[in-house]
């Protein structure tokens, strides 16, 4: 798969140092095994990181400090190898099969809207959802208070920024505006992470925030 739009280089930068918040680096942990451009700079920014590291001048060890990081690690389970992410089946990401399965389509939707439902990730306190879009829906014209990472996972959309297809990344922060809306056949599925709520144009989409979560 080629995606023609990725994650900002420094949103990729942070999560190679693993300071990006957790429901931003685990849409771009979903993106990576699909993506050989955005592999190749996450690699080249750790590669970074451990040449500085290597640059630092060794500290003494305390008593004890050895025999306790190899408890900790033997506690450690080794990651089993998990299959990379397939558009054509309907599958859930691979980093977020452990919590929810691979099926995207067993989930429990809750409907928003006409045309619009939602599945909040319980392990990430509202800030990362997954969002289903029926066929030619339009979602409200809205802003961002902060940023947000979305993922496509089946179908596409359009807005201002251009077309996105599966695979592809929108990477947004608050001085964007836009609206998205579903133009193929299938339902868009997006893996969303925010840092705060959206802010809505219209009136009617700012009195049912409260009761769309978003």
């Amino acid at each position: 798969m080629t995606s023609a739009h990725h994650p900002d280089p420094s949103s990729l930068m942070s999560y190679a140092a693993g300071s990006l918040p957790e429901p931003s680096a685990m849409v771009i942990a979903c993106h990576l095994p699909s993506c050989e451009h955005c592999r190749k700079l996450v690699s080249e920014a750790e590669d970074v990181g451990r040449s500085l590291l290597e640059q630092l001048e060794p500290v003494p060890m305390s008593e004890g400090s050895r025999s306790q990081i190899l408890a900790m690690l033997d506690g450690i389970d080794p990651e089993p190898s998990q299959p990379v992410f397939r558009t054509d089946t309907g599958s859930i990401p691979a980093p977020l099969q452990p919590m929810l399965g691979e099926d995207l389509h067993r989930l429990h939707w809750r409907t928003l809207a006409p045309g619009m439902k939602q599945f909040v990730i319980p392990a990430y306190a509202g800030k990362l959802r997954l969002l289903k879009i029926s066929p030619g829906t339009c979602m409200p014209k809205h802003s961002h208070s902060g940023s947000e990472l979305t993922l496509v996972l089946q179908g596409s959309y359009s807005d201002e920024f251009g077309r996105f297809c599966a695979g592809d990344v929108a990477d947004l922060d608050g001085d964007v505006s836009h609206q998205p809306i579903v133009d193929t056949h299938e339902d868009c599925i997006c893996l969303i992470a925010t840092d705060a709520p959206l802010r809505f144009t219209g009136l009617i989409p700012r009195l049912l925030q409260p009761f769309f979560d978003l």
